[in-house]
């Protein structure tokens, strides 16, 4: 066997935050179905090697509710439809993974019992502790937050060891590296810094609850096949955000 494969994860609980856009693909709008289904295989692939992974993935892109919350719409309308898109991805989500043969619970914040479970911190923690998968759903459950705010919420309050945001870019850069060919790419940073200089990475709320609950961040590209699990062994993919 090679040593990959004899390789130990480097954490034992994660939690990974997905845009809404990562499930689009290469498309417009909705979910590729080739895409979940790369994302379902990676993370039961990395379930099965012991660690205990949960999720957070948002819903833009089937609801953007601070955009229509701009064009006219009451914004705590706006960001409950916002909320209920997170659902209807966490349960293709769900589908996607045990479609791969792994076990997965959706946790609403919204009460929604007759398609998903109620978040509950230590029933979440127990299905972690027996291998299932997690996919934390509706935000916090409250307008005004983002998922972001959801997934640093969901990291602290189980504890996790890391939490991974998968993005369309390979890490945190000072400038957009779309626009700017000569944009710098962080190997790390502190939240502090990335705070003080406002560089992206998530908003404000998001970053002060990881830092102060002392949560390193690790920001990848998704769109890489297999970079989640490298990042799992301890590989240092992407941009590490920590506290000093």
């Amino acid at each position: 066997m090679s040593s990959a494969e004899n390789a130990r994860p480097a954490y034992r609980r994660v939690l990974l935050k997905l845009s809404g856009e990562v499930l689009m693909g290469s498309g417009d709008f909705g979910i590729e179905p080739e895409m979940i289904s790369r994302l379902a295989a990676e993370a039961a692939e990395v379930s099965r090697m012991g660690v205990q992974l949960a999720m957070v993935i948002g819903g833009g892109n089937l609801f953007r509710g601070a955009g229509l919350a701009q064009g006219g719409m009451d914004r705590v309308t706006a960001d409950q439809v916002g909320m209920l898109a997170t659902v209807m991805n966490a349960l293709a989500m769900q589908d996607a993974i045990e479609r791969q043969g792994a076990y997965c619970r959706v946790m609403s914040a919204l009460k929604i019992n007759q398609i998903c479970e109620d978040y509950i911190l230590r029933r979440a923690v127990r299905h972690l502790e027996k291998g299932r998968l997690v996919v934390f759903a509706a935000g916090t459950g409250n307008p005004y937050f983002t998922t972001d705010s959801a997934a640093s919420l969901r990291a602290s309050e189980i504890n996790a060891d890391l939490m991974l945001k998968g993005t369309k870019v390979d890490g945190v850069y000072d400038s957009d590296p779309k626009c700017n060919p000569s944009a710098k790419r962080y190997e790390r940073l502190t939240y502090d810094e990335a705070l003080t200089e406002k560089l992206g990475v998530m908003d404000a709320t998001a970053l002060v609850l990881c830092r102060d609950n002392a949560i390193p961040l690790r920001v990848f590209d998704v769109y890489q096949p297999g970079d989640l699990k490298r990042i799992i062994l301890g590989e240092p993919i992407g941009t590490l955000v920590e506290r000093d």
